[in-house]
């Protein structure tokens, strides 16, 4: 049992359906019902695996509805073997001096808090589980800040602190493992709104990353912790099989 945040479009639609295709039950999460059930949908006609779609606006939601949710996968499944944190939310490149607090509230709010907090939530899940991965989505501009990514790198550069600290104390348990994965630039809708100008249909699609997240999801990565990777700039399989079985 696989949860994806973020699964109505892009890397997210992607990943649910790759996982699904190896077999994989898999979770969709996301903010608008009728994205989901297309992709719901899709992963029926593949008739490997079945889906659960959890619409969830991670603009609004609170810690209560988290726990509620967990509660949800608890008594429905037992345990987690994955997650994988797509959610991104960003309202366009701007100054600093633009940045309102409800700005600021909402960056790090729907792409560090709610990462951190349902990792958290689910942590009895994935703790019961053989073996798990947790997989967050790092962005280069929290590795190497520029001007007018303001708030959005700002939550991003958290991810790759809060992904270390989490390592560090999952330490105890050779079962969980966690990582930061940076897509790079990618033909995405996400792309799209954020880069209008640009032509992104060069850019490679979203299925041409697979094989890295399979990597990391299945548990050829076990052991690896804690690092944050660049998708289209590292090789972790290192030629090994990719077989996400759970």
């Amino acid at each position: 049992m696989i949860l994806v945040t973020g699964a109505g479009q892009g890397i997210g639609r992607t990943a649910a359906l790759t996982f699904a295709e190896y077999g994989a039950t898999v979770i969709l999460h996301g903010r608008k019902a009728g994205k989901l059930e297309r992709v719901y949908d899709e992963i029926e006609a593949l008739g490997k695996a079945s889906a659960i779609i959890l619409p969830f606006d991670f603009e609004q939601v609170t810690e209560a509805d988290i726990t509620k949710l967990t509660e949800a996968i608890h008594s429905q499944i037992g345990q987690l073997d994955g997650i994988l944190h797509n959610v991104a939310w960003i309202n366009g490149p701007m100054p600093l001096e633009f940045h309102t607090l409800e700005h600021w509230q909402t960056t790090l709010q729907v792409n560090l808090l709610i990462p951190a907090l349902l990792t958290r939530a689910c942590f009895p899940l994935l703790k019961a589980a053989s073996d798990a991965s947790v997989i967050m989505t790092g962005d280069t501009h929290g590795q190497v800040p520029a001007a007018y990514w303001g708030a959005f790198a700002v939550a991003k550069a958290g991810i790759s602190a809060l992904v270390r600290i989490q390592a560090e104390e999952w330490e105890i348990y050779p079962n969980l493992r966690i990582n930061a994965l940076i897509p790079g630039a990618v033909d995405t809708p996400q792309r799209t709104k954020t880069h209008p100008g640009n032509n992104n249909r060069l850019l490679p699609k979203p299925e041409d990353l697979m094989e890295t997240y399979l990597f990391l999801m299945g548990p050829n990565s076990r052991g690896v912790t804690g690092k944050t990777f660049n998708c289209q700039k590292e090789s972790l399989h290192n030629g090994q099989e990719i077989c996400p079985d759970s």
